[in-house]
């Protein structure tokens, strides 16, 4: 089934920690339950209307289901309380409580779907996570410019966003994909730029990672280096890497056919034997 683009959103309500919260999201792909179900964790400062038509490309090439969320702050979710700022456990949050919850009121049983997780960026991080602490509930990962710690250069690039966001014309941008681009830029860009943000890392919680994963990462990107998926690649055994020249930091964006294809090609090998 080819999905329409852009396909109409819903909204459904959850309980995160004890606050309500109404989450944008969008079905794409297979409407058939028992076929593999993708779950998409968008970038820093993305939404369910960022993606554009790429989850709806890769679930089609793979007769698959595809589920892709805002998270609360951004897009037509529930944006941040006034005054709220995320601490620099704000991806443990998300891939601990969020998306549990989430899954809970959608009615998704990891244990008894095939589910996985396609991340990018801080949703990249976030796929790790999940992965890392419910071992048992997924049967891939897919993360395109993960981090899993602090660089430099992930710093020196969010400090320039601030600049964009003060001088430039960032806002007007941002104002296309959230309802209130404030919520979305400053939660993210604040916890960053946050000084104790710096000592931030998972990477010995990567060691508890059993599914496989593809680890994928533009050779350009300007908010990480090969550090990053190299270092993943040293604590997940069997972890496939994707290292793309003439790319960015939004792979689904600089080389969308290249990397429908070998993601499309991961998930058939991976998916043998079910």
């Amino acid at each position: 089934m080819t999905a329409a683009f852009p396909p109409p959103s819903s909204f459904v309500e959850i309980d995160w920690a004890g606050r309500p919260a109404r989450i944008e999201h969008q079905w794409v792909g297979s409407g058939d339950r028992r076929a593999p179900l993708l779950v998409f964790l968008h970038e820093g400062l993305g939404s369910v209307a960022m993606w554009r038509d790429f989850p709806a490309r890769l679930c089609d090439a793979l007769g698959a289901a595809g589920l892709v969320y805002s998270r609360p702050g951004y897009g037509r979710s529930t944006p941040r309380a006034e005054g709220e700022q995320w601490g620099p456990d704000f991806m443990h949050r998300q891939a601990d409580e969020v998306l549990p919850a989430l899954l809970r009121a959608l009615g998704i049983e990891p244990s008894r779907e095939e589910l996985w997780l396609f991340g990018h960026s801080d949703g990249a991080s976030i796929a790790l996570l999940y992965a890392a602490h419910q071992p048992g509930g997924l049967q891939g990962a897919i993360v395109l410019a993960p981090h899993i710690l602090v660089e430099d250069v992930s710093i020196d690039s969010i400090a320039q966003a601030r600049a964009a966001w003060r001088d430039g014309d960032l806002r007007e941008r941002l104002a296309r994909y959230h309802d209130e681009p404030a919520s979305a830029f400053e939660g993210w860009n604040g916890a960053w730029l946050n000084p104790a943000f710096r000592a931030w890392s998972i990477e010995q919680e990567l060691d508890a990672i059993r599914c496989p994963v593809l680890a994928v990462q533009g050779l350009d990107d300007e908010y990480g280096t090969l550090e990053q998926v190299r270092g993943i690649a040293s604590r997940v055994p069997g972890t496939e890497l994707l290292e793309l020249p003439a790319c960015g930091h939004s792979p689904h964006r600089d080389q969308p056919q290249l990397l429908l294809e070998r993601v499309a090609s991961f998930v058939r090998r991976h998916r043998r034997g079910r």
